[in-house]
């Protein structure tokens, strides 16, 4: 599977809004999106009352906690948590650079998967800017591991997404799903996957003060009898695996760049993929910054290594 070479960045060709509630905190919240411009990237600031303002990157240096979903910024501060589906679903669309505000400290869970996102960038139209696109090739093996969990970056000639998951409920079981990537196989394949949860953790959790937001309209529930409880059924046969795929793809997506290889995991999660990734940002020698470049004049395309800046998203 080659590389699918798209040369030049882009952003969003008008501005709008979105709101809904956030799945862990349970408040209203509404996030307005605006193209930005070239080498912006995706950041984020909130502008709720009491917030200092600050612009918050999209970037694994900027990650701040990963219980449960996927934050950025200071815990403790300005902060944006459960970020990875909407990341998802920028790079799943191929949208570079945009600039987010957002009056609350969570991202909408919408209806649980990348879905809404995908429709909503889809329906404000994306435009192509001016200065090329970077890309981050994996050129060694790298692999982050935990117990029985791990996750790994391998070479490929293409984006390559492998996922397994592993759970004891009947519900669930073994699944795999693999996949060159490509807007059209996420959109397709990977944007409505929701996400997963259990009732008999719904107690602790809120405990916690988590998923005081999650519902049946967001989430898909397991119950006691280890049945999907959810009265319209799962949108794909394997929707938990695939979900775990989305949620990898938003995880990685805080590369700051794309990247061009194969992402592996099994029993992973956002603690494991953000491991992982930033694993391959520290090791400089398992990667190179690549653009595409015109071979002679014509319409064919290649990757060529380019110098990177000392201030690249992807330095940690």
């Amino acid at each position: 599977m080659g590389v699918q070479l798209l040369e030049y960045q882009t952003t969003l060709k008008s501005r709008f809004t979105l709101s809904g509630v956030g799945v862990h905190t349970g408040k209203a919240v509404s996030i307005h999106f605006n193209p930005a411009e070239p080498d912006t990237g995706i950041v984020f600031q909130r502008i709720d009352e009491g917030a200092s303002g600050k612009v918050i990157r999209a970037l694994a240096s900027d990650v701040g906690a990963t219980d449960l979903c996927t934050g950025l910024g200071d815990p403790a501060g300005d902060h944006v948590a459960t970020v990875e589906h909407l990341m998802a679903a920028l790079i799943g669309m191929g949208i570079d650079n945009v600039a987010i505000e957002i009056d609350g400290p969570e991202v909408p869970i919408m209806d649980g998967s990348a879905s809404v996102f995908v429709e909503a960038f889809a329906q404000a139209g994306i435009v192509q800017l001016l200065e090329k696109r970077r890309y981050i090739r994996v050129v060694k093996p790298v692999r982050f591991e935990s117990g029985s969990s791990w996750a790994e970056f391998q070479p490929y000639d293409g984006t390559r997404f492998e996922v397994e998951i592993d759970f004891e409920t009947p519900a669930i079981g073994r699944q795999s799903f693999a996949t060159d990537f490509s807007s059209g196989t996420f959109a397709k394949e990977i944007a409505r996957a929701r996400t997963f949860g259990f009732i008999k953790d719904v107690e602790r959790l809120w405990a916690a003060g988590y998923a005081l937001g999650s519902s049946l309209e967001n989430s898909v529930v397991i119950g006691e009898d280890h049945r999907v409880i959810n009265m319209e059924g799962l949108r794909y046969p394997d929707e938990f695996v695939r979900h775990k795929m989305l949620d990898a793809v938003g995880d990685l997506a805080l590369a700051g760049a794309r990247f061009i290889g194969c992402f592996r995991s099994y029993r992973g999660g956002h603690r494991i993929n953000a491991a992982a990734l930033r694993n391959l940002l520290t090791d400089r020698s398992a990667f190179e910054i690549v653009e595409a470049a015109r071979r002679g004049g014509g319409r064919g395309a290649e990757m060529i290594a380019v110098n990177a800046p000392l201030y690249a998203p992807w330095v940690i």
